[in-house]
Protein backbone atom coordinates (compact mmCIF):
# COMPACT_ATOMS: atom_id res chain seq x y z
CA UNK A 1 0.00 0.00 0.00
CA UNK A 2 1.42 2.98 -1.18
CA UNK A 3 1.60 6.23 1.54
CA UNK A 4 -0.17 9.32 0.91
CA UNK A 5 1.35 12.48 -0.27
CA UNK A 6 3.48 14.17 1.37
CA UNK A 7 2.17 18.10 3.03
CA UNK A 8 3.58 20.57 0.16
CA UNK A 9 4.40 23.41 2.75
CA UNK A 10 6.25 24.32 5.79
CA UNK A 11 3.45 24.06 8.80
CA UNK A 12 5.60 26.96 10.67
CA UNK A 13 6.07 28.96 7.56
CA UNK A 14 2.44 28.43 6.69
CA UNK A 15 1.21 29.21 10.43
CA UNK A 16 3.58 32.76 10.48
CA UNK A 17 2.06 34.18 6.89
CA UNK A 18 -1.56 33.23 8.44
CA UNK A 19 -0.38 34.86 11.94
CA UNK A 20 0.75 37.74 10.39
CA UNK A 21 -2.50 38.18 7.94
CA UNK A 22 -5.02 37.58 11.08
CA UNK A 23 -2.42 40.13 13.10
CA UNK A 24 -3.04 43.16 10.46
CA UNK A 25 -6.90 42.83 9.44
CA UNK A 26 -8.50 40.76 12.37
CA UNK A 27 -10.31 37.53 12.18
CA UNK A 28 -13.52 38.25 10.32
CA UNK A 29 -11.86 40.66 7.53
CA UNK A 30 -9.52 37.79 6.91
CA UNK A 31 -11.18 35.85 4.20
CA UNK A 32 -10.52 32.61 3.38
CA UNK A 33 -9.15 33.25 -0.14
CA UNK A 34 -6.84 35.72 1.68
CA UNK A 35 -5.49 32.70 3.53
CA UNK A 36 -5.31 30.62 0.82
CA UNK A 37 -2.96 33.40 -1.11
CA UNK A 38 -1.12 34.29 1.52
CA UNK A 39 -0.06 30.85 2.92
CA UNK A 40 0.28 29.11 -0.63
CA UNK A 41 -1.85 26.34 0.17
CA UNK A 42 -4.77 25.11 -1.63
CA UNK A 43 -8.24 24.71 -0.03
CA UNK A 44 -7.88 20.85 0.75
CA UNK A 45 -4.34 21.01 1.99
CA UNK A 46 -5.81 23.95 4.25
CA UNK A 47 -8.93 22.20 5.81
CA UNK A 48 -6.91 19.05 6.33
CA UNK A 49 -4.23 20.56 8.05
CA UNK A 50 -5.86 23.12 10.19
CA UNK A 51 -9.63 22.48 10.39
CA UNK A 52 -11.71 25.25 9.57
CA UNK A 53 -10.90 28.94 9.94
CA UNK A 54 -11.57 29.64 13.40
CA UNK A 55 -9.26 26.00 14.26
CA UNK A 56 -6.99 27.89 12.26
CA UNK A 57 -7.16 31.15 14.40
CA UNK A 58 -6.80 29.23 17.38
CA UNK A 59 -3.64 27.73 16.51
CA UNK A 60 -2.40 30.66 15.39
CA UNK A 61 -2.77 31.96 18.36
CA UNK A 62 -0.60 29.25 20.09
CA UNK A 63 1.56 30.16 17.44
CA UNK A 64 2.04 33.81 18.84
CA UNK A 65 2.41 33.00 22.29
CA UNK A 66 5.37 30.67 21.56
CA UNK A 67 7.09 32.74 19.31
CA UNK A 68 6.24 36.35 19.50
CA UNK A 69 5.02 36.78 23.55
CA UNK A 70 8.30 35.76 25.07
CA UNK A 71 9.49 38.81 23.14
CA UNK A 72 7.08 41.20 25.17
CA UNK A 73 7.44 38.62 28.70
CA UNK A 74 11.22 38.06 28.82
CA UNK A 75 11.56 36.19 32.11
CA UNK A 76 10.08 38.52 34.77
CA UNK A 77 11.03 36.00 37.42
CA UNK A 78 15.13 36.33 36.65
CA UNK A 79 14.67 40.04 37.51
CA UNK A 80 16.55 41.47 40.08
CA UNK A 81 13.28 43.18 41.57
CA UNK A 82 9.93 43.36 40.46
CA UNK A 83 10.00 47.10 40.01
CA UNK A 84 12.65 46.21 37.22
CA UNK A 85 10.80 43.26 35.82
CA UNK A 86 7.83 45.62 35.31
CA UNK A 87 10.44 48.16 33.89
CA UNK A 88 11.65 45.47 31.80
CA UNK A 89 8.67 44.16 30.40
CA UNK A 90 7.49 47.49 29.08
CA UNK A 91 10.49 48.29 27.30
CA UNK A 92 10.38 44.77 25.54
CA UNK A 93 6.77 45.93 24.51
CA UNK A 94 8.00 49.36 23.32
CA UNK A 95 10.42 47.21 21.43
CA UNK A 96 8.52 44.88 19.99
CA UNK A 97 5.51 46.36 19.18
CA UNK A 98 7.19 48.59 17.14
CA UNK A 99 9.26 46.00 15.06
CA UNK A 100 9.37 46.04 11.28
CA UNK A 101 9.51 42.65 10.46
CA UNK A 102 6.11 42.27 12.23
CA UNK A 103 3.00 44.01 12.58
CA UNK A 104 2.24 46.67 15.12
CA UNK A 105 0.46 46.21 18.12
CA UNK A 106 0.10 43.20 19.97
CA UNK A 107 -1.86 40.25 18.15
CA UNK A 108 -3.88 39.02 21.50
CA UNK A 109 -4.60 43.37 22.52
CA UNK A 110 -5.87 44.24 19.21
CA UNK A 111 -8.13 40.69 18.65
CA UNK A 112 -11.86 41.89 18.82
CA UNK A 113 -12.82 38.49 17.53
CA UNK A 114 -15.23 38.26 20.21
CA UNK A 115 -16.58 41.19 19.00
CA UNK A 116 -17.37 39.44 15.89
CA UNK A 117 -19.59 37.07 17.34
CA UNK A 118 -16.85 33.91 18.14
CA UNK A 119 -17.33 33.43 21.56
CA UNK A 120 -15.15 30.16 21.13
CA UNK A 121 -11.79 32.33 20.45
CA UNK A 122 -12.88 35.85 22.37
CA UNK A 123 -12.94 33.58 25.15
CA UNK A 124 -9.60 32.04 24.51
CA UNK A 125 -7.92 35.45 23.86
CA UNK A 126 -9.83 36.66 27.07
CA UNK A 127 -7.97 33.98 28.73
CA UNK A 128 -4.73 34.61 27.33
CA UNK A 129 -4.69 38.73 28.47
CA UNK A 130 -5.68 37.49 31.86
CA UNK A 131 -2.56 35.45 31.79
CA UNK A 132 -0.68 38.16 31.19
CA UNK A 133 -2.41 40.07 34.15
CA UNK A 134 -1.94 37.44 36.34
CA UNK A 135 1.79 37.41 35.41
CA UNK A 136 2.15 41.05 36.61
CA UNK A 137 0.06 40.10 39.79
CA UNK A 138 2.55 37.35 40.88
CA UNK A 139 5.53 39.72 39.87
CA UNK A 140 4.06 42.48 41.92
CA UNK A 141 2.95 39.93 44.92
CA UNK A 142 6.78 39.08 45.43
CA UNK A 143 7.56 42.70 44.76
CA UNK A 144 5.52 43.31 47.77
CA UNK A 145 6.66 40.22 50.13
CA UNK A 146 10.01 41.70 49.58
CA UNK A 147 8.96 45.36 50.82
CA UNK A 148 9.40 47.20 46.88
CA UNK A 149 5.74 48.09 47.46
CA UNK A 150 4.11 49.70 50.53
CA UNK A 151 1.77 47.26 52.80
CA UNK A 152 -1.82 46.78 50.89
CA UNK A 153 -0.61 47.59 48.18
CA UNK A 154 -3.49 46.69 45.65
CA UNK A 155 -1.69 44.38 43.83
CA UNK A 156 -4.65 43.46 41.60
CA UNK A 157 -5.18 47.06 40.87
CA UNK A 158 -1.74 47.84 40.48
CA UNK A 159 -1.37 45.05 37.83
CA UNK A 160 -4.41 46.33 35.44
CA UNK A 161 -3.09 49.79 35.48
CA UNK A 162 0.36 48.31 33.92
CA UNK A 163 -1.51 46.16 31.51
CA UNK A 164 -3.32 48.86 30.45
CA UNK A 165 -0.98 50.89 29.82
CA UNK A 166 0.97 48.32 27.92
CA UNK A 167 -2.45 47.85 26.11
CA UNK A 168 -2.54 51.38 25.14
CA UNK A 169 1.04 51.30 23.53
CA UNK A 170 -0.26 48.66 21.71
CA UNK A 171 -2.89 50.46 20.06
CA UNK A 172 -0.46 53.78 19.48
CA UNK A 173 1.89 51.42 17.93
CA UNK A 174 -0.84 50.20 15.74
CA UNK A 175 -1.75 53.87 14.64
CA UNK A 176 2.08 54.64 14.04
CA UNK A 177 3.77 55.65 17.33
CA UNK A 178 7.22 55.28 17.37
CA UNK A 179 9.49 52.79 19.50
CA UNK A 180 10.99 56.47 21.27
CA UNK A 181 7.19 57.18 22.32
CA UNK A 182 6.71 53.88 23.61
CA UNK A 183 9.77 53.81 25.52
CA UNK A 184 9.19 58.06 26.70
CA UNK A 185 5.66 56.52 28.17
CA UNK A 186 7.46 53.12 29.30
CA UNK A 187 9.46 55.54 31.51
CA UNK A 188 6.62 57.81 32.13
CA UNK A 189 4.48 54.82 33.33
CA UNK A 190 7.53 53.54 36.04
CA UNK A 191 6.89 56.86 38.30
CA UNK A 192 3.10 55.42 38.89
CA UNK A 193 5.32 52.57 41.34
CA UNK A 194 4.00 53.13 44.63
CA UNK A 195 6.31 54.98 46.98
Amino acid sequence: MGRGRPREFDRVEALNKAMDLFWRKGYTATSMSDLYQAMGIKSPSLYAAFGSKEDLYDEVLQHYEQCIAPLIWGDMASETSAKAAVARWLERSAQTLTRSDIPNGCMVTLSAVGCEGNDRLGNRVRQLRARGIDMLKATLARGLSQGELPAGTDIDALAKLYASIQQGMSIQARDGASRETLLAIARMAMALWPA
